[in-house]
């Protein structure tokens, strides 16, 4: 028997996924099983502690070094003065710092780019998961496909109408949970052993891991301390670069500081609009979803003309017609 140790979102919501830690059991010959560790308070106090002794070693090893650098210049003035040590200008902090900024903003461009590719993927592949569960239901008994159908058709509604704009402020919505759990109610009435119960199993499964990775890629990936940190690094390399300037002729190279700061400005822009990947002025809309609404509702109508969908056009249930 072996057991393996993993650490990733089991349980939760889509719209709240819960870390949890996790044993792999896998005995020879027999099917694997996990049990699931919840979080303990202890565990997230050794995370907090080992955060705080980490700011704590670098801020003091900075300092330190600063401290000593400065003192030691001062203890050593006439030793340096001997040797003709050359001393430090403005201009030769331009280079290491031009060269950490950028380097610092393409590694922050690269990941708040991966982070919308990531929910840009999910996105497509959940639209494609809802249109193969919908078709899938066609072979399923009557009763429990026109049910799962419509239940479909309102989920889709719930996702473009509620959770669309709620992913806009980095969380999800429980308007389309309710159509999900009753996805689960309709799996309970059908024949376990047919075709389609086991295509639309895997569909749902399929659908809940997309979903959980597009909320998730919602939340900003660069944190807002990073971002003002990275502000502050720009401003101060262009007011050095505005030190370095020369004091006369100076039209060519004011208007390239200029442009460079501009251009600077942009791409942290960029970076703070590509990392809110439904929100900004690059933003992921939803087309697909709108697209496989529409596509939904119409086989929906041709199928089941006298049926009614249990939900409005933003996908909120609607309480049943008396009899």
């Amino acid at each position: 028997m072996w057991a393996y140790r993993v650490v990733g979102p089991v349980g939760g919501t889509p719209c709240a996924p819960q870390a949890r830690e996790a044993w792999i059991i896998v005995v020879p010959g027999a099917a694997a099983s996990h049990v699931v560790v919840p979080e303990t308070p202890a565990g997230r106090t050794a995370g907090v502690v080992e955060g705080a002794h980490s700011l704590i070693i670098t801020v003091v090893v900075a300092a330190c070094a600063l401290v000593a650098g400065v003192v030691g210049r001062w203890l050593l003035r006439d030793e340096l003065a001997a040797l003709e040590t050359p001393t430090l200008t403005i201009r030769d902090f331009v280079v290491p710092l031009q060269a950490l900024t950028v380097f610092v903003l393409a590694f922050v461009l690269v990941m708040a780019s991966n982070s919308n590719g990531k929910a840009e993927e999910a996105v497509r592949q959940e639209a494609q998961v809802l249109d193969h569960m919908y078709k899938a239901a066609d072979f399923a008994p009557i009763a429990p496909r026109q049910r799962l159908q419509a239940d479909l058709v309102c989920y889709v509604r719930a996702v473009r109408s509620t959770e669309w704009p709620a992913m806009a402020h980095g969380h999800g919505s429980a308007a389309p949970d309710a159509w999900s759990s009753d996805f689960h109610a309709t799996f309970k009435s059908m024949d376990t052993k047919s075709a389609s119960f086991g295509l639309l199993v895997a569909g749902d499964k399929a659908r809940d891991q997309a979903r959980q990775t597009r909320v998730a890629e919602s939340t900003p990936t660069i944190p807002n301390a990073v971002y003002w940190l990275l502000l502050a690094a720009l401003a101060v390399l262009v007011v050095t670069l505005g030190l370095c300037l020369p004091p006369a002729n100076n039209v060519v190279v004011t208007a390239g500081l200029v442009v460079l700061t501009a251009l600077l400005a942009c791409v942290l822009l960029a970076i703070r609009d590509v990392e809110r990947p439904f929100n900004g002025l690059i933003q992921i809309k939803p087309i697909a979803m709108t697209a496989l609404e529409d596509n939904m509702t119409k086989a929906f109508t041709t199928a089941y003309p006298d049926a009614r969908l249990r939900c409005d056009e933003h996908g909120a249930p609607v309480p049943a017609p008396r009899a």
